[in-house]
């Protein structure tokens, strides 16, 4: 046996290489979905103007918010095999492309057809997006160091928050009126154009894989090889098995079913915190972009903390769960202070920062579950199945505040999927040895 100092000595190149990759890959594909997820929820601070601009009530702006995903159901499959046929480079300039016209194009609706229209066409651009980057992190990383690079990776969604929050509220108020538009038109405008210009850096400057990258040297893309291999043989899961099998396996669907109960807690907040600041009196766009940041700010400091805790100790299951039931408390736990705006905001915090911080958990623990082959059809099939959550979601809370006037029994229904969730996690789904699945050996150790 070597002496510790030893197994720290050798494991430091790979360390070296991980670190290389994390600082060449994950910046740019966080700013990539950093601004999708602006474009796909900036809808939450559109409808404040929008709905009575176009005279849309809560069932109209709820089925429009959730249509995005059908769209994004229908295609996110075939844009999985097709990056993994063409690659990333062209997928992503497709898909950013596209969307950001599309994003843009919103600003042109006046009817509640031309809505849902847009809508569900802009799910169908940017289908593939998010599967397809987890799709391509599994390229890098083995499995013992997928937790904390996807956590970083899926800190877009808080960074959105963060800078898509005043950016949306600014805009609303601020260029409402100018060129004879309103300000939702121009937040569309704004925030969706740019996402076409980074399509085209993204084809620029990525990599399809590390056999592929010129900034990597032999000996580190073989590193990187032996590792993926290594941790594939290690899950003991044939590596020739076919995509379409990935249609037939029953645990594709079971861990569907979780990220679907837990993503309709992140959407119910995404679509719907900015309603709920402004019913408790704060009367400012610009003002409900800014208090809408300290949930996002709370999640983005408990994501890197858990993910780092998951991977430290080798343990997926009991970190998503634990997370789940916490969030699913502090959701429920919101409807007991509608009159109290600051500890409103503490309760959606602690809900926001356990949902987001089980997302990375989450994929950390899928993508150990699926071969090579399967994993290219599976981690589509998961997110687009688990996506229809942004169907029903937001839809359900706006029938339920038509017909009664409140929120809170379509949170206690939300919060009762995460619990569901929680207990499938624990009860259904096996736990594989991430400590023998190619990272180091002490899993204090592991690097991104």
């Amino acid at each position: 046996m070597q002496p510790a100092s030893s197994t720290l000595t050798d494991r430091s190149p790979a360390d070296a290489t991980y670190r290389k990759i994390t600082l060449r890959l994950i910046p740019l594909l966080f700013i990539c979905y950093t601004l999708n997820y602006m474009d796909r929820v900036n809808i939450g601070y559109a409808q404040l103007q929008m709905k009575h601009a176009l005279n849309f009530n809560d069932a109209i702006y709820g089925l429009g918010a959730g249509i995005f995903f059908l769209g994004y159901f229908i295609f996110e499959v075939p844009s999985n095999l097709l990056l993994n046929r063409i690659g990333a480079r062209k997928t992503i300039l497709r898909i950013m492309f596209c969307w950001g016209a599309m994003s843009a194009a919103t600003l042109f609706v006046t009817t509640s057809l031309q809505f849902y229209i847009v809508r569900f066409l802009l799910g169908v651009f940017e289908a593939g997006l998010f599967p397809g980057i987890i799709l391509y992190l599994t390229y890098w990383y083995p499995p013992a160091r997928r937790a904390r690079v996807v956590s970083l990776f899926m800190l877009a969604t808080v960074a959105a928050g963060l800078i898509g929050g005043p950016t949306s509220g600014w805009i609303l108020q601020n260029m409402n009126g100018v060129n004879g538009w309103a300000g939702w038109q121009w937040m569309f405008l704004l925030e969706g154009l740019p996402s076409s210009a980074l399509g085209i850096l993204t084809y620029l400057y990525l990599s399809d894989g590390p056999a592929a990258a010129r900034w990597m040297s032999d000996a580190e893309k073989e590193l990187v090889r032996r590792d993926v291999a290594s941790a594939t043989a290690a899950q003991g899961v044939p590596e020739r098995e076919r995509s379409h099998h990935a249609f037939l396996d029953l645990k594709v669907y079971l861990l569907s079913f979780v990220l679907f109960c837990v993503l309709c807690g992140s959407y119910a907040l995404s679509f719907w915190l900015p309603t709920v600041i402004h019913e408790l009196g704060v009367t400012s766009m610009q003002q409900v972009g800014l208090y809408a940041t300290i949930p996002e700010i709370i999640a983005a400091v408990a994501t890197l903390l858990y993910s780092r805790h998951s991977d430290k100790h080798a343990e997926r299951h009991w970190h998503f769960a634990i997370a789940a039931l916490l969030g699913a408390l502090a959701l429920s736990a919101t409807t007991l202070f509608r009159q109290d705006l600051g500890m409103s905001l503490a309760m959606f915090g602690l809900a926001r920062a356990c949902i987001v911080s089980s997302l990375p958990v989450f994929w950390a623990m899928s993508t150990s579950q699926l071969s090579v082959r399967s994993s290219v059809a599976g981690i589509a099939v998961i997110a687009s199945l688990s996506n229809m959550s942004g169907v029903l979601s937001p839809y359900l809370l706006g029938l339920i505040k038509n017909a009664t006037g409140s929120l809170d029994n379509g949170l206690y229904v939300i919060s009762i999927l995460m619990v569901i969730a929680a207990i499938c996690v624990l009860r259904f789904i096996k736990r594989p040895d991430l400590r023998n699945a190619s990272g180091p050996t002490q899993p204090s150790e592991v690097q991104v």
